[in-house]
């Protein structure tokens, strides 16, 4: 019975650790601010966001050059990129300039407790912090017929979200999951998913999704299993495009510059 108790007992302790700790194991910010967008990037400004529980967060705005690689002539859509779990926003300037590039107006989004911003992340915050970054485009002339969301890994999650609520002209999904209880089987190989807090049930949710929807992954991905990423395109009604990249692991450098941005340009182009 002494022996039932503690271990009954330790299990107690490991679920209240679990619990009560997993988003310290799940959201890795760069609490840092990166300062001034100018600084960082081509037609870079910096964007001031209220959320609707009270937060000011900062972001960066990249508007295109007269250069704009498509065409000569900027575009008349934008980009809201939600990025991953790690970093902030100065780790995306590279990928945000390429598709600024190609002639879309960019947002890079830097979520509750990343880049300088107050609050701690979590699901439904990530979900307040995209909602008012669409808001701020649609404010400055970019409805959701001009409107592409692109997600990369956690924020894959977020993107799927967003589209079902606030639908798009489009979603690209970088490196995308099932869900984040698959995820965390995937690496630990035990059920864990009914002591999770946040969950990102994407693939429940892809069937809403009615727009075109492009799907990028990496054979080599040892963090977002690639089999996860292929049920995601399988299961988007209207899927443009699945690439899986022979030997890309999830963050490979291809993942952050011109590769991504042309991917977007050519989901841009399919849109009537």
């Amino acid at each position: 019975m002494r022996w039932a108790l503690t271990v009954f007992g330790l299990m107690v302790v490991v679920a209240a650790m679990v619990l009560f700790g997993q988003r310290s194991m799940i959201y890795f910010p760069d609490r840092a601010d990166p300062g001034p967008a100018a600084r960082m990037v081509r037609g870079g400004s910096d964007v001031t966001l209220r959320t609707h529980d009270g937060l000011t967060l900062r972001a960066w705005r990249i508007d295109p050059s007269s250069t704009a690689a498509h065409s000569g002539a900027p575009r008349d859509q934008a980009v809201v990129y939600l990025p991953g779990n790690g970093g902030n926003r100065a780790g995306r300037a590279t990928v945000g300039q390429a598709l600024a590039d190609q002639g879309f107006t960019v947002l890079l989004v830097d979520y509750r407790g990343y880049g300088g911003n107050p609050g701690s992340p979590s699901e439904s915050g990530l979900l307040k912090d995209a909602e008012v970054a669409v808001a701020y485009l649609r404010d400055a002339g970019f409805g959701p017929e001009r409107t592409i969301y692109v997600g990369e890994s956690i924020g894959t999650g977020v993107a799927v979200q967003l589209a079902v609520t606030h639908p798009p002209a489009a979603v690209l999904l970088r490196s995308p999951y099932t869900s984040l209880a698959d995820v965390a089987r995937a690496a630990y190989g035990i059920p864990v998913g009914w002591l999770l807090l946040d969950r990102f049930e994407s693939l429940s949710r892809m069937p809403q999704i009615r727009c075109p929807v492009t799907v990028l992954s990496g054979a080599g991905d040892t963090i977002i299993p690639p089999v996860q990423s292929r049920a995601i395109a399988d299961a988007a009604p209207h899927l443009h495009e699945h690439l899986e990249l022979p030997g890309v692991g999830h963050n490979d450098e291809i993942w952050f510059g011109p590769f991504l941005a042309d991917r977007v340009a050519a989901l841009a182009d399919s849109l009537p």
